[in-house]
């Protein structure tokens, strides 16, 4: 039986995003197809436990770091050395990472490879590859993604807050005052430094792209990027995101009585999810037939000042609700009570799951016209695209959907049922599977 040793960023019982649900399920099918699945994450103790009769191993990590090297490229000796411990007390045939951090890092290609097992990457979100975390250049619209040291450093230091003006003469520092900031940490040290650290960061991604075995990309857009940063188009493959949903249950939206438009959203309380763009532009419409509920997720404490702000701005409109999050098996019966998912994200995503959910769910999408929302939502058929910054378009695009209902009604007979995720299973297992033969020719010769 092959066996396939997955790494995202943390696993459950913890809080997790699009990321590990994408793993959850695929890991599911993948052992409906006969192929055995074992999880390896960072976590704050080690311990194995079993998360639906799957093993999972975490690896004890301290939440602080001493040197900003171990964020930039950098990597965690003792996390390696756990990792080589699992690898050598269960091989796998596939190690399949969906993270890149200072735990699991481009040293871990290396740890497997030195056993014979091949490796699989899939570039999940912008923070595999972009210091800024978004792809979004200068906060404002998407990056085309090639790693370039001198506009990458300088918008790294414009999303810390330093003016345009100062983050050009920061970025070109010379060596002598970025040797002296190296041996310190925090605030104009930290800027002056960053030129070194985003090549840092550069190098260890270029590495690690260079010496796995392939690259899973979500979206063609992220599969651009890569090529543009040197992956060979041979090396890269788009498997999108698929659902484990019964496509028998698919398109059964539950009719409902109501004069307002209904609006969802869901996902994590931070500014790169967009709510507040919603928020802001159902109250330039006080008097609009439309209501919002919110079901967020608030994951780390630097979260919950936007969360505290978001709740202290609705207050007083009694159309917008901010709900608790539900579990992610509840999402699809749960979107079939409204009328459309809105998406307005600001950052490019390869996904987001929850788009898929929606056309689950039989639902359209008002989303951000951008990254992986653009791919999926064909503007016009199943959905809308708006300018992603642009409030006033938001408050336009809402507007117009509230006040003809017909536009919505044709939306939604748009709407087609998403991949699933036994589809997705299906292609990784035949990657696997030759990956795997292609490592043991040579032995066999």
């Amino acid at each position: 039986m092959l066996t396939v040793l997955h790494a995202p960023y943390t696993f459950y019982p913890d809080s997790v995003g699009g990321t590990e649900i994408y793993v959850e399920q695929l890991a599911l099918a993948l052992n409906a197809r006969g192929i055995s699945n074992r999880i390896v994450a960072p976590g704050t103790q080690s311990e194995t436990y079993r998360y639906r009769g799957m093993p999972v191993h975490r690896i004890g990590v301290a939440a602080q770091v001493s040197d900003l090297n171990e964020l930039y490229g950098g990597s965690d000796a003792s996390a390696l050395a756990e990792f080589c411990a699992l690898l050598d007390a269960h091989p796998p045939d596939v190690v399949h990472l969906h993270a890149v951090t200072r735990v699991v890092s481009a040293t871990w290609v290396e740890a497997a490879h030195a056993r014979g097992i091949p490796v699989v990457f899939t570039y999940h979100t912008p923070t595999v590859s972009c210091v800024r975390g978004t792809l979004m250049l200068w906060g404002r619209e998407g990056c085309d993604g090639e790693l370039e040291i001198d506009r990458c450093t300088r918008c790294r230091l414009q999303s810390l807050g330093i003016p345009r003006e100062v983050v050009d003469i920061l970025g070109f520092a010379p060596r002598p005052l970025r040797n002296l900031a190296a041996q310190h940490n925090g605030g104009l040290w930290t800027a002056l430094r960053m030129r070194d650290l985003v090549a840092r960061q550069h190098t260890a991604l270029h590495a690690l792209l260079a010496n796995v075995d392939h690259v899973i990309a979500l979206s063609e857009w992220t599969r651009q990027l890569l090529v543009r940063n040197a992956v060979p188009t041979s090396q890269v493959s788009v498997i999108p995101h698929g659902l484990n949903v019964d496509a028998q249950n698919t398109i059964a939206r539950v009719p409902q009585a109501s004069n307002a438009l209904r609006l969802v959203a869901l996902g994590r309380l931070e500014p790169i999810k967009g709510i507040h763009m919603l928020v802001r532009a159902m109250q330039q419409l006080p008097d609009l037939p439309i209501t919002l509920d919110v079901y967020g997720i608030v994951q780390s404490e630097r979260e919950t000042p936007f969360a505290r702000q978001l709740r202290e701005r609705i207050v007083h409109d009694a159309r917008i609700r901010l709900l608790p999050p539900v579990a992610h098996e509840q999402v699809v019966p749960l979107l079939r009570q409204y009328d459309m998912l809105a998406a307005p994200s600001q950052w490019m995503e390869t996904g987001p799951l929850v788009v898929l959910e929606a056309f689950a769910a039989g639902i359209p999408v008002l989303g951000s016209n951008l990254g992986g929302i653009a791919e999926k939502v064909h503007d016009g058929l199943d959905g809308l695209l708006v300018s992603a910054t642009d409030i006033a378009a938001w408050r336009d695009a809402l507007q117009r959907l509230a006040q003809d209902r017909a536009r919505v009604e044709r939306l939604r007979v748009g709407v087609r049922p998403p991949h699933s995720m036994d589809e997705v299973a299906q292609e990784m297992q035949g990657l696997y599977e030759r990956l795997v033969m292609k490592t043991a020719l040579p032995l066999a010769l």
